[in-house]
């Protein structure tokens, strides 16, 4: 441990406690692009990958440090981030004992979740739902207000109005890619479509 480039087996934990401490240097304006975002990912990438069946253990450690890591680009740039995020995880996997083909694996997951999201497979499937679990949960109004918040700050949507047209169309545009949040978040989505409508 003498050396930053020396190669370590590291717990999850550990990994999980670096990203939150970089986390914390997230400008207050992100309202929703924040940690408690990154945190949610992570828990609901391996509900969600449990669900549709994904048993090896290394498969699930590796969703979730993609899950970590896929906003963490935020830190330096705002818009296409996800490139950025993936350097950053290059960067810290350069003291972790990631063979080349996980550090692949896990730069893929960060780019899936790059809208629109167009996952080519279950892994990438899975952290594409845990990024939008949200829009099929109770608390979607109140994430919503957060974002829209953000989008105002950012200068993505100029008014409430715009805010409104752009949420109505992205909402009615996106689907779930896998069963278990097709089962779970589906039909409270729609709900929420029917009372912006």
């Amino acid at each position: 441990m003498n050396s930053t480039n020396k190669k370590l087996e590291i717990s999850f934990a550990e990994i999980n406690k670096l990203v939150c401490k970089k986390l914390q240097g997230l400008s207050q304006h992100l309202t929703y692009h924040d940690m408690a975002h990154t945190l949610d990912v992570v828990y609901h990438s391996e509900r969600i990958a449990k669900e549709e069946g994904i048993e090896n253990e290394n498969d699930i450690f590796l969703i979730k440090v993609a899950a970590l890591y896929h906003d963490t680009g935020f830190l330096n740039v705002y818009s296409k981030h996800e490139q950025e995020s993936c350097e950053i995880f290059l960067r810290d996997a350069k003291n972790f004992h990631f063979t080349k083909a996980e550090k692949e694996f896990v730069n893929r997951l960060i780019m899936a979740t790059q809208l629109p999201q167009e996952p080519s497979n279950i892994f990438e499937m899975v952290i594409c739902d845990a990024d939008l679990d949200y829009l099929g949960r109770p608390d979607f109004f109140s994430i919503g207000d957060a974002l829209r918040r953000e989008f105002l700050h950012y200068g993505i949507v100029s008014s409430n109005e715009a805010w409104e047209k752009l949420q109505i169309k992205f909402l009615t545009a996106h689907q779930y890619h896998t069963q278990t949040s097709q089962r779970v978040r589906e039909a409270e989505k729609q709900k929420h479509i029917a009372s912006l409508l």
